[in-house]
């Protein structure tokens, strides 16, 4: 034992940390998905089946079985595509400095609030995007271009339950409406009540492949909801989604700066 440790180098214990880091790192990446079921499925299958192929020497599942294991990389890159892509993403918006994308404006946030208290009163479902710093172009392929000033009548006509365009998503960019009627991806997360409906689950998926925040008012409770990062907070009250919006957006220092000018 004791010349198993004085063998052991300082770049062994580097090599260790790092692949530690690097595992722990991409399992709660993969927490609360379904991608992380199958892998573990998938690593038993291989194990289980490795002992019993070994033990009772079956040759031909062995052979099976290696050739199987030399493909796996191609494999898993196959099927876990989505997950792969949305993880360079986000590793993309951690790695690389932008310069941030702000609105021209703040009190267009006073504008949101009303229409969405008014939303929430009258139960109309409503799903509006707030772009930051990743760029949201190719979820407005196919969708209505509009470049329009943000107000809460145009808001409501868009959302309204008998206008073609009420099921999309409003994006919203530079302090301006830029497209309305986006569809946008829904979550793949299996960590997530049942009673979340495709807006809400479209606007977790939204803000797991992008920074930006997405806002939810339900059609059959009329609650309004706020997701960023994938993660959601329902039912919040006018006060305490434009607090988050104005920290969100803007940053408390923006957020100090608009409360002293008002």
């Amino acid at each position: 034992m004791k010349n198993l440790i004085y063998q052991i180098r300082w770049q062994d214990v580097l090599d260790v940390a790092i692949m530690s880091f690097i595992i722990y790192r991409i399992l709660i990446f993969l927490k609360g998905t379904k991608t992380l079921k199958i892998l573990i499925s998938l690593s038993l299958f291989i194990f289980f089946t490795s002992f019993i192929t070994g033990f009772f020497e079956l040759t031909i599942l062995n052979w099976l079985l290696n050739n199987f294991i030399s493909s796996l990389f191609l494999i898993l890159v196959i099927i876990f595509y989505p997950e792969i892509r949305r993880g360079f993403l986000v590793m993309g918006r951690g790695a690389i400095i932008k310069t941030a994308k702000s609105p021209r404006d703040i009190e267009f946030v006073e504008e949101i609030i009303k229409t969405v208290h008014a939303m929430s009163l009258s139960k109309i479902g409503a799903l509006i995007v707030f772009q930051r710093e990743d760029d949201l172009k190719e979820y407005m392929e196919d969708s209505t271009i509009l470049n329009a000033k943000i107000s809460k009548e145009l808001l409501l006509s868009i959302f309204h339950p008998a206008t073609p365009l009420h099921d999309g998503a409003v994006i919203i960019a530079d302090g301006e409406i830029k497209a309305a009627g986006c569809f946008l991806p829904l979550t793949t997360s299996a960590n997530l009540s049942k009673s979340l409906g495709t807006r809400h689950r479209a606007a977790i998926g939204i803000t797991e492949e992008t920074d930006c925040i997405c806002l939810v008012v339900s059609e059959e409770t009329g609650n309004i909801s706020i997701a960023v990062d994938g993660k959601i907070t329902m039912k919040l009250d006018d006060n305490v989604l434009e607090k988050l919006l104005l920290k969100l957006l803007f940053g408390k220092k923006r957020k100090e700066k608009s409360e002293k000018s008002s």
